[in-house]
């Protein structure tokens, strides 16, 4: 009973109800929080939603657009590769695929055959800039093909042509031109040890052997230098004395007298020796390398144009060309 009168002394009118939220707050939680995560300055606050998923999907659509038009563009390209110009084509040359890039053989093979179209049959097969790249690829690349002479440039392109079946010299100009390298000491004209089916003949190239030429006039430079500290001696060492302070003494001294010593030298050795020329080159029999002289010693001819050389290793009888430059093998040797 007494809980009962405990109860009757409770209010019993409910407390009011609380007035609605305003307008502005009438959101979903999924949008106050994106509406949170934006307005929020802090980089830990702007966490991205799960309900973006709308917006990932039209990002995802407009990427799927953009690669389709990229593979429509790149279709359009190679539909009309053989009218419109590729920028990937222009350096060619310059390629790191290994499969599609071109060996030195090949670039040296194409920049020989624009030339020879170019100079011989007036016209292009490569625009400026194709052969502009092309050389210096080959430059990069150490070729020598592109730094040989006119005369060199020429006689590959006549050899070129000369196999292709379209010869653009005759057979005596094409000779002219191979002696003419020859005695200006090209190397593309060496061709080794080789035989020739109508003549029965085996041939060998001759190079000149500067060094045992140089060392023809040593003996004169050494004659000479030794007259001159001879006279120098004499005169009480006033040819090498000048009134400057050193080192300048010395060098102007060495200066003024190397000219007249290597003049010396020179005189001397004409004087003994006259025109001389030494030839070295492989033999065709056993490839041994060997010498021989041709000139005047003390007015005694070595004997003309032609000298017979026994080789030093298998003993074969060569002739030596001086005019020709070349070494024969006169009968096949015996095996």
């Amino acid at each position: 009973m007494a809980s009962d009168a405990r109860l009757s002394l409770l209010p019993c009118r409910l407390p009011a109800p609380l007035p609605p939220p305003p307008a502005a707050l009438r959101r979903s939680p999924r949008a106050a929080a994106a509406a949170a995560a934006a307005a929020s300055t802090s980089p830990r606050c702007r966490v991205v939603w799960t309900a973006a998923a709308p917006a990932r999907g039209r990002w995802w659509r407009r990427r799927a657009s953009s690669e389709g038009q990229v593979q429509q563009q790149q279709q359009q390209q190679q539909g009309g590769e053989g009218e419109d110009v590729v920028d990937s084509n222009v350096l060619p040359y310059c390629s790191i695929d290994r499969k599609q890039k071109k060996t030195i053989g090949d670039m040296e093979q194409e920049f020989l055959q624009a030339m020879q179209a170019f100079y011989y049959d007036k016209k292009a097969v490569m625009s400026n800039e194709e052969f502009d790249n092309l050389k210096e690829e080959l430059m990069w690349e150490g070729s020598s093909v592109v730094m040989l002479s006119p005369d060199e440039q020429k006689f590959l392109e006549a050899s070129m042509a000369y196999v292709d079946g379209n010869p653009i010299m005759t057979d005596a100009e094409f000779d002219e031109l191979k002696l003419r390298l020859k005695k200006e000491g090209s190397v593309i004209v060496q061709e080794g040890p080789r035989c020739s089916l109508r003549s029965r003949k085996v041939y060998s190239d001759l190079t000149v052997d500067y060094f045992k030429m140089f060392l023809l006039n040593v003996p004169a430079a050494v004659v000479a230098l030794t007259l001159f500290f001879f006279l120098d001696d004499l005169t009480g060492f006033e040819i090498t004395f000048l009134q400057l302070p050193e080192p300048f003494s010395f060098i102007f001294t060495w200066f003024a007298a190397l000219p007249l010593i290597f003049w010396i030298a020179q005189a001397i050795t004409s004087a003994i020796v006259k025109d001389f020329l030494i030839l070295k080159g492989p033999c065709p029999n056993c490839g041994n390398e060997n010498l021989s002289f041709f000139g005047t010693i003390l007015s005694v001819p070595s004997g003309g144009v032609k000298n017979t050389v026994k080789c030093s290793n298998c003993g074969s009888e060569l002739v030596y060309d001086s005019a020709s430059r070349l070494i024969t093998l006169p009968e096949p040797a015996e095996a």
